[in-house]
């Protein structure tokens, strides 16, 4: 057909616009590819190296009028099209090569060819070449639109938009730019849609930066969470996947004597076998053996087909100690990150697992320790009530044998002798006094006899007669049944709290309180004392080698309860003690209601 001389000037300046623009978007994808190493950058900065080389095709053409520049113009332009809808087609599925693919490459040589050679009638020439572009690009963004439907996004939806408009552009050709009307508009038209093709590639990466920290920040929260409250670290580890789009499924293989098995899976994965299928376990043994991800698709049970699946090393320490599997329903839920962003995942993982082991091994310690610490306290009431009952029924009852004899002998010896008896019976009485006190120490008959109330009300009486401190206290008439340990436990606690006010506050008075409300049994001791030394804590007031207040709360939390030292306003100092009730009742052994 006769190829008229285009006009240049104006149009030849907007083209070489155009070329640089292009040549600064392939440089960009051919970065990125670089950074990230992902397939569709390289494609991406491939398709638009071909579309430069198709404005370098038209800026000859339009110098030199020649055909083949046209020819070649034309078959840059199909070229680029579907080097544009193969990087969308990786990016969202990752496409295997098919011979059938050539047939359609070839078809931009071909039709060009047919069309400025054999062809004179301009519509018939330029129609299939115009509506192959049209359909490509628009194909283009109907793959991103899918993507943007699956996954969301920013950069997605920009892509899908940009595509299918630029696609309807396209098809304005034949009526406007073809016959001259819409030059240079159409070069600037093409690179607004340019510009909004790089702009959306911008955004997709940093969308799936952001949703990678997103995810991370959320893993390793639910990771501290499941250790600090006990909860299930495998189902947080493999359920917080499942919140990021498109991925519909996860598992998590660990390294055994009998080699990788499955410990769990959710979502699409929550039925998968212990033993790996074989595809899968080739990808777990390459990721165990480089610590590197292994990407691609798989089959998975009952046929599913799963367009993303990510084996990601897992770590404890420098060794891979298993592999978290993701399955997804789009190609790349982490379509930008590159490699180290999953390899830090699976440092995450691993650190969480490992720090979940920790934490349920510490809490078994604990456990233990609480155990172990509750034994020793029960070991020395015993070992205090067997030595009460030793020196009650034993010591004491030798010294009132030994009274007993010396009031015998008295009674027979000459009068001179009769003052140095005395004075020994006076030693025994004192010593059967001390015994008495000892043993109402050890042990206080009246706790095991009346119970706790009376108990607490003796105690205060003879801190009060050997103290010279004023003690009030504060307690209902009555108190629901509780279980002998609790008893003791208050018991001592009170007991503790009014040996520390006689020996460090400097106290006047003393004001206790005993409070049955909410299921909660209170116990509350305060003084007018100076309270504590400056720089020190109330949580820091136990002294190296003194034991009161930490053996006061071993007993109390053996129980489910807790001790608090308090600095209220003004002077003194508090010392709260909490019970629940529901962990302080009274067991098969206890008398009843505590009067």
């Amino acid at each position: 057909m006769q190829l008229p001389l285009p006009p240049i000037g104006l149009e030849r300046a907007a083209a070489i616009l155009e070329a640089v623009i292009l040549a600064a978007l392939a440089a960009l994808c051919l970065h990125l590819y670089g950074r990230y190493r992902k397939p569709y950058f390289a494609w991406f900065a491939a398709a638009w190296a071909l579309y430069v080389l198709r404005m370098g095709a038209i800026l000859s053409f339009l110098t030199t009028a020649r055909p083949g520049w046209l020819y070649w113009h034309q078959v840059f332009t199909g070229w680029t099209a579907l080097a544009l809808l193969w990087a969308a087609l990786v990016f969202v599925r990752q496409p295997r090569w098919r011979p059938g693919y050539l047939l359609v490459a070839l078809f931009p040589p071909i039709w060009s060819y047919i069309a400025i050679y054999r062809l004179d009638h301009f519509v018939w020439a330029a129609l299939p070449a115009v509506l192959f572009l049209s359909f490509a690009t628009i194909a283009t963004g109907w793959v991103f639109f899918r993507h943007f439907d699956r996954v969301g996004g920013t950069g997605a939806g920009l892509l899908a938009g940009a595509f299918l408009l630029w696609g309807v552009h396209h098809l304005d050709y034949l009526l406007l730019r073809a016959q001259g009307a819409w030059n240079p508009w159409g070069y600037y038209l093409d690179i607004f849609f340019e510009l909004a093709v790089g702009s959306g590639v911008l955004l997709l990466v940093l969308d799936d930066l952001r949703r990678g920290l997103d995810a991370l920040g959320a893993l390793s929260g639910d990771l501290q969470r499941a250790g600090r409250e006990d909860q299930d670290v495998l189902a947080a580890l493999l359920e917080r996947p499942l919140a990021l789009p498109a991925v519909s499924g996860t598992a998590l293989y660990l390294r055994g004597d009998e080699g990788m098995r499955c410990a769990r899976g959710a979502g699409a994965c929550a039925h998968w076998p212990a033993v790996p299928p074989d595809e899968l376990a080739g990808r777990l043994q390459q990721a165990m053996a480089t610590g590197r991800p292994q990407l691609g698709s798989s089959v998975g049970l009952r046929g599913r087909t799963h367009l993303y699946e990510a084996v990601l090393p897992v770590f404890r320490g420098p060794e891979v100690s298993g592999a978290l599997v993701l399955t997804g329903d789009a190609r790349d839920p982490f379509a930008a990150l590159d490699e180290s962003f999953l390899v830090t995942l699976g440092q995450q993982v691993g650190a969480g697992l490992a720090n979940a082991d920790l934490t349920r091994r510490l809490h078994a310690r604990t456990v233990e320790l609480a155990r172990l610490s509750a034994r020793m306290v029960e070991q020395h009431e015993e070992e205090r009530r067997r030595l009460s009952r030793e020196l009650h029924d034993e010591t004491a009852q030798v010294f009132s044998a030994v009274k007993m004899e010396l009031g015998v002998l008295r009674d027979g010896v000459p009068p001179e002798a009769a003052g140095r008896i005395d004075h020994a019976l006076d030693l025994v009485d004192t010593g059967i006094r001390g015994i008495r006190s000892v043993v109402h120490s050890l042990r206080p008959s009246l706790l095991d006899d009346l119970g706790l109330l009376p108990a607490l009300r003796s105690l205060i009486t003879e801190f009060t007669q050997r103290s010279g401190l004023a003690v009030t206290l504060d307690a209902p008439a009555a108190l629901a049944p509780l279980s002998k340990d609790a008893e003791l436990a208050l018991f001592r606690a009170l007991q503790e709290a009014l040996s520390n006010v006689a020996r460090h506050a400097e106290a006047g008075a003393v004001t206790v309180t005993l409070r049955q409300a909410d299921g909660t049994l209170t116990l509350v001791v305060q003084d007018d004392g100076h309270g504590l030394p400056d720089g020190v804590a109330p949580d820091r007031i136990e002294r190296p080698g003194h034991m009161g207040i930490t053996g006061m709360r071993e007993r109390i939390a053996a129980l489910g309860g807790t001790v608090t030292v308090e600095t209220p306003p003004g002077a003194g100092l508090r010392l709260l003690v909490r019970l629940p009730l529901d962990g302080a009742g009274a067991d098969t052994t206890t008398r009843g209601p505590t009067a």
